[in-house]
């Protein structure tokens, strides 16, 4: 009787151990290393610019993006799942903790806002970004992205502010089924007409 209370107590010992071992993976895991994410990004500079703001308008603002799409991104760029000649060559290298780290470290900066230019197309990018179009079966960007497009983190990306050029190159490529890492986007923007992503991608870009 006094071994079986012995090995019990042994057991619980080992558990309660295991999981405080755990536990402290998980956390240090969980952690980003922001200055690690800042050394490995200065890679990116060239296009996103030193802190991923406003840099070209071809480039996408990666500042103040969630993390978990950046990451989502990234390895997805690495993997082959999403094309781009440039970024599958930058992601090739990047080990998950790099991913973590530079996702982390663009997403804890703050986002700048940005602006509509064309003020004879708002109407119609806010009907659609805000109400959708019922008779094409698009839904209204708002539900997923929210009304400021800020996005829901982890499940869908931040839009507001984002440079025009970049939103309309998107929209373009997942119509045309150039870009596939995402079902839904490419079933949207399949019933989208270029005047309705060019007003949409602009009325996005003045978003706060």
């Amino acid at each position: 009787m006094k071994r079986l209370s012995s090995l019990i107590a042994l057991a619980s010992m080992v558990l309660t151990l295991s999981g405080v071992a755990h536990g402290s993976e998980s956390k240090a895991a969980g952690k980003p290393d922001l200055a690690a994410g800042e050394a490995k990004a200065a890679m990116c500079a060239a296009c996103h610019t030193a802190d991923g703001s406003r840099g070209a308008a071809t480039y996408p603002i990666l500042q103040g993006q969630h993390p978990q799409y950046l990451a989502k991104q990234l390895t997805e760029f690495k993997e082959g799942v999403r094309k781009n000649a440039v970024m599958t060559g930058m992601a090739a290298a990047l080990t998950p903790e790099d991913i973590r780290n530079i996702s982390a470290f663009y997403a804890g900066k703050k986002a700048k806002d940005g602006f509509a230019k064309n003020k004879d197309t708002v109407a119609l990018g806010e009907k659609i970004y805000r109400g959708g179009i019922a008779k094409k079966t698009v839904p209204a960007c708002a539900a997923c992205h929210g009304p400021t497009g800020s996005g829901i983190p982890a499940q869908y990306p931040r839009l507001g502010g984002q440079h025009a050029d970049y939103v309309k190159a998107q929209l373009t490529a997942f119509r045309q089924g150039d870009r596939t890492n995402n079902a839904s986007m490419t079933s949207i923007a399949a019933n989208l007409s270029d005047k309705e992503i060019d007003a949409l991608a602009d009325y996005i870009a003045g978003l706060r």
